[in-house]
């Protein structure tokens, strides 16, 4: 549980308060569309990564579910980001951050129900913090193609965020109901 815990607050600390993450989602200056670009493919690239683990190693049968879900999702608009930036010649990055990929790592050292309570927490601040860069570009891009891509894309990482809510409900009742 020790590990969990420190495990959840390296995940709140890593992907809050990196640059890219306050600079996307400030409310005092624009976003910058190449900005958000490479934000948004970070955290593709990072939600595809951990959602693959979730698929193999969840031992939660609604947690294993959601995770193929989110491989497939996230691969299409990650695949829908690329085709976009290659259009705007925006370079987007080739691999995760340090922070998701030691929120990877760290992940992947886990199991049981140490590694499913640490993989909806990480999917849980993942989106969090996907909805407040995909609000902000929707708001206040400067490029009507991102800016527009940004708002189509926003509802599905809402729900996403919704059916993740559920299913950690459904596990936490679980456990209670197993004491």
């Amino acid at each position: 549980m020790l590990r969990s815990m420190t495990f959840a607050a390296f995940v709140t600390a890593a992907l809050t308060s990196s640059p890219a993450f306050a600079q996307a989602t400030s409310e005092k200056m624009g976003v910058s569309d190449a900005l958000f670009a490479a934000v948004a493919a970070d955290g593709g690239m990072f939600e595809v990564m951990i959602a693959e683990l979730g698929a193999e190693k969840a031992t939660n049968p609604e947690l294993k579910k959601f995770s193929k879900h989110m491989v497939e999702a996230h691969t299409k608009v990650n695949g829908q980001l690329k085709e976009i930036a290659a259009k705007k010649g925006i370079a987007l990055p080739k691999t995760v951050s340090i922070g998701h990929q030691f929120c990877v790592d760290n992940l992947a050292s886990l199991s049981g129900e140490e590694f499913d309570e640490a993989y909806a927490y990480a999917q849980m601040v993942g989106h969090m913090n996907a909805v407040g860069a995909f609000k902000a570009e929707s708001k206040r891009g400067q490029d009507p193609g991102i800016k527009a891509w940004a708002a189509k894309t926003l509802p599905a990482i809402e729900e996403h965020g919704k059916e993740l809510r559920s299913t950690s409900m459904h596990h936490e009742r679980g456990k209670m109901e197993k004491k």
